[in-house]
């Protein structure tokens, strides 16, 4: 059974573009906040200046250990169960859930609804 785990989240300010890369050249520029290499390419997380189409990020603020189970579902079981699309990135110290930024606002909601503590 998974455990609900309530969290302090931060939706930040600024709107993200996720792109996949054939080569690194990317590295060296400073706009990205997350790079996942795979198989397939390398994925890009990167902020942009026209955010139409773009992505927002909710961030974990809550400090934990690495092997504290539901931490990432806790955040998207609530957007998934509402249909939005979702793409998640983690780090040693954080979790990024991003969402259309069109669903921004419904995701706000949504998670505060939950149990989350949400901050603007």
């Amino acid at each position: 059974m998974v455990t609900f785990v309530p969290q302090h989240l931060t939706l930040r300010p600024e709107t993200f573009a996720i792109e996949r890369h054939d080569t690194e050249d990317v590295v060296g520029t400073a706009d990205w906040i997350a790079l996942v290499r795979g198989p397939d390419g390398l994925t890009v997380i990167r902020t942009v200046t026209d955010g139409d189409d773009g992505w927002r990020a909710f961030q974990g603020q809550d400090a934990h250990e690495l092997d504290v189970p539901g931490m990432l579902l806790s955040i998207i079981t609530p957007l998934s169960e509402a249909d939005l699309p979702i793409f998640a990135a983690s780090t040693y110290a954080a979790d990024l859930v991003l969402v259309p930024a069109s669903h921004a606002e419904k995701a706000v909601a949504l998670l505060r609804t939950a149990g989350h503590d949400v901050a603007e």
